[in-house]
């Protein structure tokens, strides 16, 4: 039987230790537009797929929605090695693609065309690729498949899903936006907003507001790229994160911000919107990636040419 995980290590990139670094995985149809290609698949079958990706093997695969995010985290990586070349505690990029080795030529040779410093490739015949992700010791999973960021979210794995757009070039440094509930935190106010209203989510979080938040499906991620900000002061910092959240900062900040201080999360940037659209703050902030779990607030970002993933609550 043939292996069903097969792993191109990427002979031009250093290898790091996947115990100390901070690894993201990301599908190849989240870092390249490969709609055109995806349809093909659907319609045509993998047969005529693989052809028409060995046939093009030598034509670059135009940018997707999170190639700017991993520019940005490439970026990261070259201001720590010049602050410190012996440092190992660095960002680690690996694509995870269900091509065959031979259709994903075309993969690696955009990769290497874009300069990407992708340090390893991995073709998996497995219908659930995801039971990988631990093992390569993923912090964070962004794919352009719902049952894949399901299956990594259930495999507690943080992970989100993308959705294929025309986005900006954001400058460096590396801008991150994390939404509040359902993504930094728990839902737990959440589901007493939507079964009893926003009068009593009020009160429920004054009632606890001593108490820290649940954490959400990105908090870890979070806590890994805060303790990637902390080898920079904050003026020199190649990372930004922010907090994007509806909730609002009269009656429902103060527990958000206690919850980050127990946390020991250091966000440079807050913004409680109280309910009002997140999509201009957003194109002020012009982040590399934005997470929500709010599809609306997605496409609002979407409509600012705001790279966004989406964490579905709903797996």
């Amino acid at each position: 039987m043939a292996d069903p995980e097969s792993t191109v290590i990427n002979t031009d990139v250093k290898q790091k230790d996947p115990s100390k670094a901070l690894v993201i995985a990301v599908t190849t149809r989240a870092i390249f537009n490969l709609e055109e290609e995806h349809r093909l698949y659907l319609e045509k079958g993998k047969e005529e797929y693989a052809r028409h990706q060995q046939a093009n093997q030598d034509k670059p695969l135009p940018p997707g929605t999170a190639f700017t995010f991993i520019q940005a985290v490439q970026y990261v990586n070259k201001m720590i090695l010049e602050s410190n070349p012996a440092e190992d505690e660095l960002f680690d990029i690996l694509v995870l693609s269900n091509n065959s080795p031979e259709s994903g030529v075309r993969i690696i040779n955009s990769a290497k065309h874009y300069g990407l410093e992708i340090s390893k490739f991995c073709f998996v015949s497995d219908k659930d690729s995801t039971r990988y992700l631990k093992s390569h010791g993923v912090k964070l999973f962004l794919s352009a498949d719902r049952a894949d960021v399901c299956n990594a979210l259930r495999r507690g794995v943080s992970a989100a899903l993308v959705f294929q757009q025309e986005v900006q070039t954001p400058s460096n440094p590396l801008r991150v936006v994390f939404d509040g509930d359902a993504v930094l935190f728990s839902d737990e106010t959440d589901q007493v907003f939507q079964e009893q209203g926003l009068e009593r989510a009020v009160e429920y979080e004054r009632a606890m507001e001593a108490v820290p938040m649940g954490e959400g499906p990105l908090k870890a991620f979070a806590m890994h790229l805060g303790k990637m900000r902390k080898k920079f002061s904050q003026e020199k910092s190649p990372i930004r994160t922010y907090l994007v959240t509806a909730r609002s900062g009269r009656d429902m900040g103060i527990r958000a911000i206690k919850t980050l201080r127990e946390w020991g999360l250091a966000i440079d940037e807050a913004f409680f919107m109280d309910g009002a659209p997140k999509g201009p703050i957003l194109a002020q902030i012009q982040p590399h990636i934005f997470f929500d779990d709010r599809l609306y607030n997605i496409q609002g970002a979407q409509n600012v040419g705001v790279p966004s993933a989406w964490v579905p609550s709903c797996c």
